[in-house]
């Protein structure tokens, strides 16, 4: 993809949108308390040819990462980039949790509380809807922090 903006513009704006600090950090002091004054909207570490950030938010944790390289090819910036999971271990919860835990209440239900088939059904509901509303969430975290990327380095594609 390229970026509407020149390499020295784009380093300019990795600058000082770029909190500078490990994005595999969940939950750090730096991302609560931010040393550089207001908060900036990405955080992570960058050089003269890549760059790995994510969102930089004191109320959520960070899933998502963008990482990528960017160079000057015959006057127009080219930015390689990809959204992925910080951690595949998190990215394997969010999948499979609401699933394990679905199927542990049911065994649960079936073996231990037989008269209580009401509750089985209320409580099924109730964790068909998490596991929705969790892959819901992942994906809007996702593309909101795709969205910010492209809006401010300008990329288009």
């Amino acid at each position: 993809m390229e970026s509407k903006l020149s390499i020295d513009e784009f380093r300019f704006r990795l600058k000082n949108s770029t909190e500078l600090g490990s994005p595999k950090v969940l939950v750090g002091q730096s991302r609560i308390f931010p040393l550089s004054g207001p908060i900036k909207p990405f955080y992570g570490f960058f050089d003269d040819k890549s760059f790995s950030l994510t969102i930089n938010s004191a109320k959520s944790t960070a899933v998502f990462l963008v990482r990528g390289n960017y160079e000057d090819v015959n006057n127009r910036l080219k930015v390689n980039y990809s959204v992925e999971p910080i951690s595949k271990f998190q990215a394997a919860w969010v999948k499979f949790a609401p699933i394990v835990l679905i199927l542990a209440i049911n065994i649960f239900f079936l073996f231990f509380a037989k008269g209580l088939r009401r509750a089985s059904t209320i409580v099924n509901l109730f964790l068909l809807f998490m596991a929705f509303y969790s892959r819901w969430k992942e994906e809007r975290k996702r593309k909101n922090l795709e969205r910010k990327f492209i809006s401010i380095f300008e990329i288009k594609p």
